[in-house]
């Protein structure tokens, strides 16, 4: 899948212009979905410096995005189109309810929770969140 990722409200805390602190488990969440073979595009309305910087933020944190405020790396900005980006998921805190937590937002997209797994979520609890606790835990 496509998703297509906001960053002041959603990656970091809303202080445009300047860079918030990361929202919790915002770029572990990230990293792991991407590990699931998605690609992120990082869509804001940041743009000159500060977008530099927000892609710098993300980069320093291990977050590397296919593509920036484009479909694909290689697109041509053109004033005249629209900069709505092509994708399946858009994850931005402007969504109507807010932002779910970034937990939430892996298990969604990877279409899992333990709730899907009622034997595993009776027998393995301990596993589940020990894994819980590896991926989205503050380190």
């Amino acid at each position: 899948m496509i998703i297509a990722v906001d960053f002041d409200g959603t990656i970091v805390e809303h202080r445009y212009p300047y860079l918030g602190k990361e929202i919790p488990f915002a770029i572990k969440s990230l990293k792991l979905i991407q590990e699931q073979g998605h690609q992120l595009i990082l869509w804001t309305y940041r743009a000159g410096k500060e977008l530099d910087e927000a892609v710098e933020f993300c980069r320093e944190n291990g977050l590397e995005f296919y593509a920036v405020n484009k479909n694909y790396p290689e697109e041509i900005y053109d004033e005249s189109i629209s900069r709505k980006i092509n994708a399946d998921i858009y994850v931005d805190d402007r969504n109507l309810g807010g932002l779910p937590n970034w937990r939430n937002i892996y298990f969604q997209i990877v279409g899992e929770t333990y709730d899907d797994y009622p034997s595993f979520k009776q027998k393995n609890r301990k596993g589940l969140n020990k894994f819980l606790r590896k991926y989205f835990s503050k380190k």
